[in-house]
């Protein structure tokens, strides 16, 4: 399965780059010039994306109000991931400790050396220590698969392509030499809909990077329904009415939806960052049955 999901990643990663060379093979055809808008936008990419990746573990842990602790501070959280840290073969990655309201936990850095592993307060106080673990397993598998780097190579590919999008919009519409109206319509209704489409494939992305790290923590632990019991109390809590998130940018870094939504709709769920929690349970359960022998 690790290698299922792995190729879902780049096959979605392939048709968003084959979007970005049908797109300036389109602002070519109506410029003459593709390679230097191409190159412009490369550029202010590349510098969004390197201020994202360097500065992201910074950002992340002080916009959810994150502190650092010790193994003297926090024994138990400190020791459970430790321990997986080794049998991971990863460095000891730095151990946080949130005070959001709501039971939730999260990975970032951009690189096994540059990691921090973070919990909420009230996950500590909700889960058992081999649920807890399994939550834990399922962030350090997050810190060996790469995933800080994989989410922001896939944000800035649909970035990319939605810049593009509009900048083709623009060249077909004031250039007079090569003006072709059928043209300047694709491109236009182009501009509506590929931007959706690569935010969409970017979201495809984050939900396999999720099922990825589900596996691959459920198979660290060898238990991998003590995720799945956390993953449903996670759920309950962050449908709480003491739940208040509203840091939107980092929905996406928590292993729980922060806002604890249950969409059932296939529509709906296109939009998702993460997978359903019953589907993730449903997949848990499998391994557990492969990894057990029943």
């Amino acid at each position: 399965m690790k290698v299922f999901w792995r190729a879902k990643t780049a096959l979605m990663f392939a048709f968003m780059t084959g979007l970005l060379v049908v797109i300036g093979m389109a602002i070519g055809y109506f410029t003459g010039s593709m390679w230097i808008g191409l190159y412009v936008m490369l550029g202010i990419s590349i510098i969004v994306n390197l201020v994202s990746y360097f500065g992201s573990k910074k950002m992340a842990l002080s916009a959810n109000n994150v502190h650092l602790v010790t193994r003297e501070e926090e024994p138990r959280l400190y020791g459970i991931v430790e321990s997986l840290a080794d049998r991971a073969g990863l460095p000891m990655p730095e151990v946080g400790i949130s005070e959001v309201a709501m039971p939730n936990a999260f990975a970032t850095g951009r690189s096994p050396k540059d990691a921090a592993v973070v919990a909420t307060r009230p996950l500590l106080d909700l889960l058992t220590d081999e649920e807890l673990e399994g939550v834990m397993a399922h962030e350090m598998s997050h810190v060996k698969n790469r995933d800080i780097l994989v989410m922001s190579v896939a944000s800035t590919l649909a970035s990319m392509i939605s810049f593009l999008a509009r900048m083709g919009t623009y060249a077909a519409v004031l250039n007079g030499q090569n003006r072709n109206p059928a043209g300047i319509v694709i491109l236009i209704i182009a501009d509506l809909t590929v931007p959706i489409a690569a935010a969409l494939i970017q979201l495809g992305v984050s939900r396999s990077r999720e099922y990825l790290a589900d596996e691959s923590g459920g198979r660290l632990t060898g238990r991998p329904m003590e995720l799945a019991n956390a993953l449903m109390k996670l759920e309950r809590g962050c449908s709480s009415p003491n739940n208040n998130y509203d840091r939107d940018a980092y929905s996406s870094l928590w292993i729980s939806n922060p806002k604890g939504l249950r969409v059932t709709s296939v529509m709906s769920n296109l939009f998702r960052t993460h997978p359903s929690t019953e589907d993730r349970i449903d997949r848990l359960r499998k391994l557990d049955q492969e990894l057990n022998g029943y």
